[in-house]
């Protein structure tokens, strides 16, 4: 096997136009592709992230809750990785998004923060 690189985050939501919102005008992502599905009566929004990565954001009615506090097994978070953190969380904040404080990872000397997006999913801007 010869991975190269990651293809896609693939990321459900229970209120797609809210999501669509905030991945598109606050987090600022391009769209590549929007798609109805009528068998399934979900939507399904391909979104770039830079040159390299992709966000598949998908709707379905019949959605279940994932449990991810205090420290669920399973994907963690999602990290993106930002040139300017203060200049970044004030865009989140500016768009009434919640964040945590900012921090310094002890092991790298980066700054980074956590906030989440419409649907709990806990998301982290890293300092270049």
């Amino acid at each position: 096997m010869n991975i190269k690189a990651i293809h896609h985050i693939a990321i459900l939501t229970d209120n797609y136009t809210v999501s669509k919102a905030f991945y598109t005008n606050v987090l600022g992502f391009n769209i590549i592709k929007e798609t109805f599905r009528a068998e399934r009566q979900s939507y399904k929004l391909d979104l770039a992230i830079g040159d390299h990565y992709q966000i598949e954001l998908f709707s379905f009615p019949e959605f279940k809750e994932r449990a991810s506090f205090p420290e669920a097994k399973g994907l963690r978070h999602l990290a993106f990785a930002v040139e300017d953190l203060d200049t970044s969380v004030a865009e989140l904040v500016a768009n009434a998004v919640e964040v945590q404080g900012i921090r310094t990872d002890e092991l790298t000397g980066k700054r980074f923060c956590f906030f989440y997006d419409p649907n709990g999913q806990p998301l982290e801007l890293y300092e270049l």
